[in-house]
């Protein structure tokens, strides 16, 4: 029985291409800021007063216009921007089943070989060009074009490891966003808990300070302007180690790209 042909890496992408279209950056952070509405109208009907008070600061007068309810907002863009990372990382790993190059222990690549790997990688970095085009296709491209204008294996080995340089840069340059919003969410903390002290100071300069529920209610103010900073510390900490473990995940990615180029394109080329 004839064996069925290997499905090329195009057709086997088809159906992941309409799905990172379907999920791109802007449609993730427009439901993740969603999310965070729908968050805060359960905290704001379901959650008890005393954690309502701390998570969205129920009882301010402006109310929804909080300090906690804008950190939310931001936690949700940083959250979106750390979805995206993963499903860009997803995809890098994917890249590896597509197989671009001879996987077997016998074949070594040589010119005629090396025509076709090189157009099938291009044609792969072009499909990503409206995106991120993806690492693995973009490191056999440069190996390929390297080794057939220079002829030499070392100098091809050079290009690798000087590309994989900067591809890590590159992913380090993707979480720029969420390390502004790690930033940002406690900035918003302080700036929420010096309103509310200022706040709280005010309304104290305007009672009488004889009135026997003064200290109840000043202590009171001054608790909800405090959880702002909690609050925020907590949001902050939390995206932090999200962000290092996707992080982990994506450059893992690309060393995994990094060895697949290595032990089946630089240890299988051939110098004529």
């Amino acid at each position: 029985m004839a064996k069925a042909p290997k499905a090329s890496p195009f057709h086997v992408s088809e159906g992941r291409q309409y799905i990172r279209r379907v999920f791109s950056h802007p449609i993730i952070l427009l439901s993740c800021i969603a999310g965070a509405f729908a968050v805060i109208y359960l905290i704001e009907t379901s959650a008890p007063p005393s954690a309502a008070a701390i998570l969205i600061d129920l009882e301010r007068p402006t109310y929804p216009y909080t300090v906690q309810n804008l950190m939310w907002i931001v936690f949700a863009v940083g959250l979106g921007e750390l979805i995206v990372r993963v499903r860009d990382a997803l995809a890098e790993r994917r890249q590896l089943a597509i197989a671009y190059l001879p996987e077997d222990e016998r074949t070594i690549v040589q010119t005629p070989e090396l025509r076709q790997i090189f157009q099938t990688a291009k044609e792969a970095a072009a499909k990503g060009r409206r995106g991120e085009g993806r690492f693995l296709p973009r490191l056999i491209q440069r190996v390929v074009l390297q080794f057939q204008i220079s002829r030499s294996i070392d100098q091809a080995i050079s290009l690798l490891n000087s590309s994989l340089e900067l591809f890590l840069h590159e992913i380090d340059l993707r979480y720029s966003m969420v390390r502004y919003v790690v930033w940002a969410i406690p900035t918003l903390g302080f700036i929420g808990t010096v309103v509310g002290i200022s706040l709280a100071l005010n309304y104290a300069g305007q009672v009488d300070v004889q009135d026997p529920a003064l200290l109840a209610e000043l202590t009171k103010r001054l608790a909800v302007a405090f959880n702002t900073t909690l609050l925020a510390l907590v949001m902050s900490a939390f995206l932090m180690l999200l962000q290092s473990v996707v992080q982990a995940q994506e450059e893992g990615a690309l060393n995994k790209a990094g060895q697949y180029c290595l032990d089946n394109l630089i240890n299988r080329l051939y110098e004529e």
